[in-house]
């Protein structure tokens, strides 16, 4: 059995008081909001990718039908097409990743390293101290 307490790596340095903690805390949250932000615009990234895929086979197969004239006036005017002004989606995924997203990682680590010696989660590791049952089984600090 181990100790019943936290592991070092997520309680804080001495002398950190928890108004600090729950501060670094609410900017780590912050920062989870855009990381979940982020996967869905590689989801976007993906989704569009597949839209255009298909709706080129579809076109294919519009084209197969009878309808060429029509399918090489979609294909032209929607296959490959931008998102956004001179972007595709990959563009918006590595202008997102290098500006926004690589600034706010850096600025959260940043803090995480000045605040609680680069250590993650030791709001949340309080948390689960103050609402777990101790003693329980289920409700161990930490794995055994």
């Amino acid at each position: 059995m181990t100790d019943d307490r936290p592991d070092a790596e997520h309680l804080p340095p001495d002398g950190v008081s928890d108004a600090v903690v729950e501060a670094v805390g609410g900017v780590t949250a912050a920062f989870e909001v855009v990381e979940q932000a982020r996967g869905m615009l590689y989801a976007f990234h993906r989704l569009v990718g597949r839209a255009d895929l298909e709706l080129a086979e579809a076109l294919d197969r519009l084209e197969e039908a009878g309808e060429a004239q029509l399918a090489d006036e979609l294909r032209s005017e929607v296959v490959g097409r931008n998102v956004l002004d001179g972007r595709w989606t990959f563009q918006v995924v590595e202008e997102f990743d290098d500006g926004y997203y690589r600034t706010f990682a850096d600025a959260e680590a940043r803090l995480r390293d000045r605040l609680v010696g680069g250590r993650r989660h030791v709001y949340e590791s309080q948390l689960k101290e103050r609402t777990r049952t101790h003693g329980r089984p289920g409700h161990a600090s930490r794995p055994g």
